[in-house]
């Protein structure tokens, strides 16, 4: 039976060559997801690792930070909290076995480009001091260009900055921290091992004495480095650094530091990992299909062969394991070539990601042994249990009556049970997601359930579907005369094999569609969100959302352009028990800035102690307008608040709104989260220019206006879609090849058929438009089928939305829709060129004496 088994496969090797890719392109996802990981989990260990290189002993603050923006009388008790002091760091210089100590500081640092604008995000623009040793350098830093700097004029970039950005050694760039623009000369450029930089992010350094006077970090350093002698362990180190620590410090071993950076590097990319075997299971199971299709139709053909088995004496078992043997080697095959792809894959797309500016770190090509055990396992398995079911079928046919029917359809019991249970799995996957709905936003996991359950009813359920579906299409297919008609007769012949071909394009149009729907609808509750709330036609804030010097709303309300601005200060209480957001504005101004939709009340009574307060703020504690509540404020003094209105709050607009008269004095330091701005002749090119103009053009301080706002969050979302597209790509691309597979062994099946047909006159473009018209049938089948419930599961994930976002409704984007319809059709006519071409090439005498 071996033997037989690998004769079958070597006879057949063009028809199970599709099989093979599917079940290839299925393992390349996964081992190339592993791969892929562990090359960058490497990659960024080895760069976590060398960064900590020079650090034997890491010492920091485990306190409060001093007061480092203070001044005055505030300064020198700054100054008497600090702990990590220049003191300290002299003794630690001077400890037996160290070496060298530098002192860290960072902080914020926000460089312009040459066009004015900030280079990269916020919250990864970070400034820094080079601390020189006795040699003169600084061994976190390597210059390839230039030299450090020495002046309070002079800065240098980390190299994969100044390339995004265009700067060399000797160019002049404008910088800020928290304070004026600083108009720098670049005196070098230099490669480092920071984590910040090698995640992406960009570096500015300064000489030591200039950063910490511009990133305010006179009184202390943010961290205590030391090197140890080369005689000398990072234990003992540790152990005689901790003598001399002031109270709230702490002492650590870089090796610990590096452990610990390690293991939140394996945490990232666990979880990236997970994310993509998430959707390489998607494509495996896609996979399933059309290696089921594959072996029923192979069975099918081989009736005859098989009967002639079970005569000569083999058992049921024996054929059954032919067949599994058969997968097997399929399996071996596609598992190998897949691991193989795989590892061009995972090369591929770190190169990839690399070109786009994601910057990952050099490092050596990991191949875990695991990674091609896990391959070949999936590979052989999923192949087997695929074809297992089958190769049962197989057996069970008594070898006279297969001797009589070459092909063997179906019986009416057996669809008739299959219908039955697609009906039951589907029903209950319905009652499961409305049950998830009915919970609200706690009903996630139900839906998801439901959802699963669904999909396999339907799945179940496509043979009886296809025949309805397939049967409202005949006026179009008529139109196309005798092929038209051939095409919905062939679609409907094995209903089973439809289904089946249809289904694995069904479950990437549904996951596509219902990601698709959501995006649309997130997108378009955050554009209503944006443009209800806000009557002002700019938000300034900083660009790493640290809060803004008092002074910018001074200096944007004394333009004449503008008409009314109002800061947002940020002050926390607790309220009947609960800590509440409290915002400060101008309560004079704001009614001009912000839409309120008002239950009750109104911006007129915001003087004095007045608050407005959410909807849902207000029903949590029981507040009416008019009604008097206290509010205990961070610094431990209460202030009787009055409810002068409540209105409906969305996420960019909640909580509770009061004078800033009244959160300043409970505030250590008075600064605003942001300030909105209404100019006289509304939102423009050259009203937003006034604006950066007269702060300076700050690169630290962000302008945006409405649409702005809206398209960066827009941006997000649509990057993710982007994402999921990609990762979607794949079962899409296997279910493509199931439609050429079906399509060319149903060729060969009826190699017969088309010899007659072509005999009595049916011409050689007539058969292969009836090919193609059969693949467009099946394709569109698939589509409308995953489209449905695609949008039947958005608008089931959208009722827990509608809860957290009041704007959210669901929008079903039509001209995308219509666009997967077209991409079906289009997959349709591309998968039938190979076998209409094979069918109409075949010759008729030759193609009538086949059996």
């Amino acid at each position: 039976m071996f033997r037989t088994a690998v004769r079958n496969v070597l006879a057949h090797k063009a028809r199970l060559l599709m099989t093979v890719l599917a079940v290839m392109l299925g393992v390349a996802f996964v081992s190339g997801t592993l791969v892929f990981t562990d090359t960058v989990g490497g990659a960024f260990k080895n760069k976590s690792a060398q960064s900590f290189d020079n650090v034997s002993v890491s010492i920091s603050s485990t306190g409060d930070s001093a007061d480092f923006g203070a001044s005055g009388a505030d300064a020198q008790e700054a100054k008497q909290n600090a702990k990590l002091t220049d003191e300290l760091l002299k003794k630690v210089q001077d400890l037996p076995g160290a070496r060298s100590a530098t002192g860290v500081v960072s902080g914020f640092t926000a460089l312009a480009d040459k066009n004015g604008k900030l280079v990269g995000q916020g919250w990864q623009t970070l400034g820094g001091n080079y601390f020189p040793g006795s040699d003169g350098k600084d061994d976190r830093y390597r210059f390839t260009d230039g030299r450090a700097p020495k002046a309070a004029d002079e800065i240098a970039l980390d190299s994969r900055t100044a390339e995004r950005a265009g700067y060399r050694a000797g160019d002049t760039a404008r910088v800020s921290t928290d304070g004026p623009v600083m108009r720098q000369r670049i005196s070098g450029i230099f490669d480092t091992d920071d984590g910040s930089v090698a995640a992406g992010g960009s570096l500015v350094l300064f000489d030591n004495a200039t950063a910490r006077k511009a990133l305010g970090k006179t009184a202390e350093f943010d961290e205590i480095t030391v090197k140890a002698e080369a005689n000398t362990s990072e234990a003992a180190l540790k152990s005689s650094v901790e003598k001399i620590l002031p109270k709230d410090t702490e002492a650590v071993t870089g090796q610990v530091l590096a452990d610990q950076q390690a293991d939140s590097i394996a945490q990232d990319t666990k979880a990236m990992s997970q994310v993509l075997l998430y959707f390489a299971g998607i494509s495996l199971f896609v996979g399933i299909f059309i290696i089921a299709n594959t072996f029923t139709m192979l069975v099918a053909q081989r009736t005859r062969e098989l009967a002639l088995m079970r005569a000569v004496g083999a058992a049921r078992r024996q054929v059954t394991r032919s067949v599994l043997i058969e997968a097997f080697i399929v399996g071996l095959v596609a598992a190998v070539s897949g691991f193989l792809t795989g590892i061009g894959i995972a090369v591929g797309l770190r190169s990839l990601l690399n070109s786009t500016g994601a910057s990952l770190p050099d490092g050596p090509l990991v191949i875990a042994p695991g990674t091609a055990l896990i391959a070949l396992i999936i590979g052989v398995v999923v192949t087997m249990l695929s074809a297992w079911l089958p190769g049962r079928r197989a057996a069970k046919v008594p070898p006279v009556a297969a001797m009589n029917s070459v092909h063997a359809t179906p019986t009416t019991r057996s669809l008739v049970v299959r219908n039955s249970i697609g009906s039951v799995i589907t029903a209950l996957g319905a009652a499961v997601v409305f049950l998830g709905v009915s919970q609200g936003k706690d009903g996630g996991s139900f839906m998801a359930g439901g959802a699963m359950f669904m999909l396999i009813g339907i799945i179940v359920l496509t043979p009886l579907l296809s025949r309805p579906v397939i049967a409202a299409a005949a006026p179009l297919l008529d139109r196309f005369g005798v092929a038209g008609k051939l095409a919905r007769q062939n679609a409907l012949r094995n209903p089973r094999r439809t289904a089946s071909t249809a289904a694995a394009l069904m479950i990437g149009l549904t996951l596509i569609t219902a990601m698709t729907v959501l995006a649309t609808s997130m997108q378009h509750a955050i554009n209503k969100m944006a443009v209800d709330a806000l009557k002002s036609d700019y938000t300034v804030s900083m660009a790493n959302f640290t809060p803004l010097s008092p002074d910018v709303r001074q200096k944007l309300a004394a333009l004449p352009e503008v008409e009314a601005t109002s800061p947002m200060r940020s002050a926390y209480a607790e309220v009947d028990g609960d800590f509440q957001s409290i915002s400060g504005v101008d309560p004079k101004s704001i009614g001009q800035l912000l839409h309120l939709d008002f239950t009750s009340g109104s911006f007129d009574g915001m003087a004095g102690k007045g608050a407005l307060v959410d909807s849902r703020t207000a029903k949590e504690h029981g507040l009416e307008t008019g009604e008097t509540f206290p509010a205990k404020f961070d610094d431990g003094r209460t202030d009787r608040l009055t409810v002068s209105g409540v209105f409906e709050g969305n996420d960019m607009i909640g909580g509770i709104f009061v004078a800033t008269s009244v959160v300043d004095k409970h505030l250590e330091k008075v600064a605003d989260e942001q300030v909105l701005v209404k100019m006289d002749d509304g939102a423009s090119e050259q009203a937003e220019d006034t604006i950066v103009k007269a702060l300076g053009e700050n690169p630290a301080i962000q302008v945006k206006d409405k649409q702005a706002t809206s398209d960066e969050i827009g941006k997000q979302i649509n990057l993710l879609l982007n994402m999921l597209y990609g990762l979607l790509a794949m079962a899409v691309l296997i279910a493509v090849l199931g439609v050429v597979n079906t399509l060319a062994m149903s060729v060969f099946e009826r190699k017969h058929e088309i010899g007659m047909l072509r005999a009595i006159g049916l011409d050689r473009s007539k058969v292969k438009r009836m090919v193609r018209l059969e693949s467009v049938v099946i394709s569109l089948f698939g589509a409308l089928l995953g489209i449905g419930l695609g949008v039947f599961l958005a608008w089931a994930a959208g009722q827990s939305i509608t809860e957290q976002m009041s704007t959210y409704s669901m929008r079903i984007p039509f001209d995308r829709i219509a666009l997967f319809l077209l991409m079906a059709a289009l997959v349709g006519v591309l998968a039938a060129l190979w076998p209409a071409r094979r069918a109409a090439r075949l010759n008729p005498l030759e193609a009538i004496k086949a059996e």
